[in-house]
């Protein structure tokens, strides 16, 4: 069995009911999620051998947030315990024209504080085959984009793949350091994930003839996105996920491979959206998955895009679905009819 293993923050995520505002609510729901453990989540119910790596409170929220992985099957046996906060976000589900919105509260929390002696890496990738990370924790601080570039490091001397979505996030840092904080970890990566603002966002490397705002996606301009991201960085691989907002709940969606010279593009799926959040590391996991079984490279996206247009049917971070029902969309029965 492949052993994976994903690094990164996971947090106490409070939601209002249904499609409440914030100041309208006098309830949330509390659940748990963030980028990378969302992604262990995935693998683990795919089969796979999936930890996450993280430092927590040794208190009850702490080891609350752990109970929510183990449940999934994750090994939550190389969590650092320490400090004194689990981050939370707020997270305000879209209707319409109306955009969800995130509020984050992790400033202080246990991995923003952690240091490079907290993680034995050598301990930790024994016997591991994969390592994914993403652009959010190395903007958590420079204490911890450097606990990353000694993981990638590491990987790297054990021969692991290692895969990294690049997910900017505005409200953790700006585009200028992303830019110089990602470029120094990106030689370490073989498996690049982005979106249709990230490679911009952090690179500005942009696709030409495009308008995400108004749900316009030009594939040949992602060509070219692929290509020099891969020239720039030697990456093995580059996958973009291709999104037409239509609206909060209406979305189409669709994602291309480039992989030994050549491009693959999914089939795109209309969405009416349960939950987005989650969308892309639903992907990522489908794409690490398919990568590791062996699949074909047309097999891989195929499969990637379909885990990830069942995870926006899913409420929560995590997407709860098996190999079977992914498979079962990505070789065509999209049609939503009971199974009896």
């Amino acid at each position: 069995m492949k052993k994976i293993v994903t690094f990164g923050e996971i947090m106490l995520r409070l939601a209002p009911n249904n499609y409440l505002r914030f100041v309208q609510t006098d309830q949330f729901e509390a659940t748990y999620g963030g980028g990378e453990a969302n992604v262990a989540v995935s693998l683990a119910n795919y089969g796979m051998d999936a930890a996450f790596v993280t430092k927590l409170p040794a208190h009850e929220i702490g080891q609350a947030a752990i109970n929510s992985l183990r449940k999934f099957g994750v090994d939550t046996t190389k969590i650092v315990r320490g400090g004194d906060r689990v981050g939370i976000y707020y997270c305000e589900k879209g209707a319409s024209q109306r955009p969800s919105k995130v509020i984050y509260d992790r400033a202080g929390s246990s991995i923003c504080k952690a240091s490079v002696a907290d993680f034995d890496w050598e301990e930790i990738f024994e016997g591991v085959d994969w390592f994914h990370f993403t652009g959010i924790t190395p903007a958590l601080g420079d204490n911890v984009a450097e606990i990353c570039l000694e993981a990638l490091k590491e990987a790297k001397k054990r021969n692991i793949s290692v895969s990294c979505d690049l997910n900017y996030r505005k409200k953790l840092w700006s585009k200028e350091k992303a830019g110089q904080v990602m470029a120094q970890l990106m030689p370490f990566v073989d498996v690049c994930i982005a979106n249709e603002e990230d490679a911009s966002d952090v690179f500005g490397i942009k696709a030409s003839d495009t308008d995400i705002t108004a749900g316009k996606v030009n594939h040949e301009g992602y060509k070219e996105v692929a290509a020099k991201l891969t020239e720039r960085f030697g990456f093995k691989a580059v996958a973009i996920t291709l999104r037409s907002s239509i609206s909060a709940n209406d979305n189409d969606w669709a994602a291309m491979l480039y992989k030994d010279n050549e491009y693959y593009f999914s089939k795109s799926y209309h969405m009416h959206i349960v939950d987005r959040v989650g969308g892309g590391d639903s992907f990522g996991g489908g794409l690490i998955y398919s990568m590791l079984s062996g699949k074909d490279n047309q097999a891989t996206i195929e499969f990637a895009v379909a885990a990830s247009c069942l995870k926006h049917s899913i409420e929560g971070d995590v997407n709860m679905v098996s190999v079977s029902e992914v498979e079962t969309l990505a070789t065509g029965d999209g049609s939503g009819r009971v199974q009896r």
